[in-house]
This record gives structure tokens, sequence and C-alpha cells, in this order.
């Protein structure tokens, strides 16, 4: 009769998805996953089977907890130029609260392994394209109601502000500097008019 798990999968995912942002993929040891969840190395590869399968656990967590809500919000319903205002700006104190300076995961991931691992980049694509396609039904919407030029293409303008968002998250990783990232934000804000 098989045993049946004795730690919470989601906890351990979630300790194994802080352990990879603060230390990248290659950084983080089995140990270091076995120190961060509390669970045993037979334990860890008899539930995930490898550190592979466990960093794309932490991948689709990350998702789960970061990218989903964001989309969620891009389909809220509030006025396009104050929703992508409010959530760059959340972006932004959300860097520079993070004390531990941990990186995002996504950005993380595409750095170290989506150029040799297609099934981690598959999912980052999935994770990305999600957010540009919100992005992109927000502006559509904005500029069919006059609320956003249509100077610029739906298309082009998301796929800039995830680019964007991105980018704050790599220069506040190096500075999390609140004024200087406000400026960038607010420069993005222009591609709007």
């Amino acid at each position: 009769m098989a045993r049946t798990r004795e730690f919470d999968t989601e906890a351990a995912i979630e300790a194994a998805m802080s352990a990879f942002r603060r230390k990248g993929y290659e950084g983080t040891s089995i140990q270091d996953l076995v120190d961060a969840t509390g669970v045993g190395r037979g334990s860890l590869y008899a539930a995930f089977g490898s550190k592979d399968n466990l960093y794309l656990a932490a991948i689709d967590l990350y998702r789960e907890r970061y990218a989903l809500p964001l989309v969620e919000m891009l389909r809220g319903g509030t006025p396009a130029r104050e929703l992508i205002r409010e959530i760059m700006v959340g972006l932004v104190d959300e860097i520079v609260r993070d004390g531990n300076r941990q990186a995002c995961l996504i950005i993380g991931a595409a750095m170290e392994r989506a150029h040799h691992d297609s099934t981690v980049a598959d999912r980052l694509r999935s994770t990305t394209r999600s957010i540009e396609g919100a992005l992109f039904d927000v502006i559509v919407q904005a500029q069919a109601s006059g609320r956003l030029s249509d100077r610029r293409g739906a298309a082009d303008l998301a796929r800039f502000l995830v680019t964007n968002m991105q980018g704050l998250r790599v220069m506040g990783a190096i500075d999390p500097d609140r004024k200087a990232l406000m400026a960038s934000v607010e420069v993005a804000l222009t591609c709007l008019d």
C-alpha cells in the first residue's frame, strides 16, 4: 500500500519558488530545496520526480500568484489609462518594498533556462502572452471608445507595456530607486497618448 504524502505540496512548491527566486535554478541545490521546504530529499523526488519538475511547478505557482491576478485585474473594467498606471505603480511599489531583492521568477527563468529548455520557454511564453493579451483587450476597447489614442496599434502597445514591466523588474533588482523607476513608468505611459 502506497504511503500518503506527509507534507503540504503547495507549501513546498512555494518554499521552492522562493529559493529559486533567491538563487536561480543553477544556484539552488537539492539540499537548498530540502532546507527551504523542510521536506526530505526522497520525499521531494517521490512527489516531483526531479529538480526540473519542481522548478516547473514553481513557475506554475508563480504564474498563478502573480500573472493570473494581473490578468483578472485587467479584465475588471477600470478605465484603461488609470488601470495601466495603477498596475505599473503597484509593480514599482512591490519592487521597492521587496527587502529580500528576490528576482522575478519569469525573468530569472528567461535568462537562465529558456534558451535551452523548451518546456520552460513555453511556460514563460504562455504567461507573458496571457498578460499581453489582457492588455491588448483593454487597449482595443479604450481605443474604440476614444479614451486612448489609436495612433499606435494595440498589439504593439501591449507588447511594449509587458516589455516595460519586465524591464522595471530588472532595473529594480539592480537599484530599487522608486523615483527613477517611476520616471520610467511616466515615460512609458506617454505611449498611450
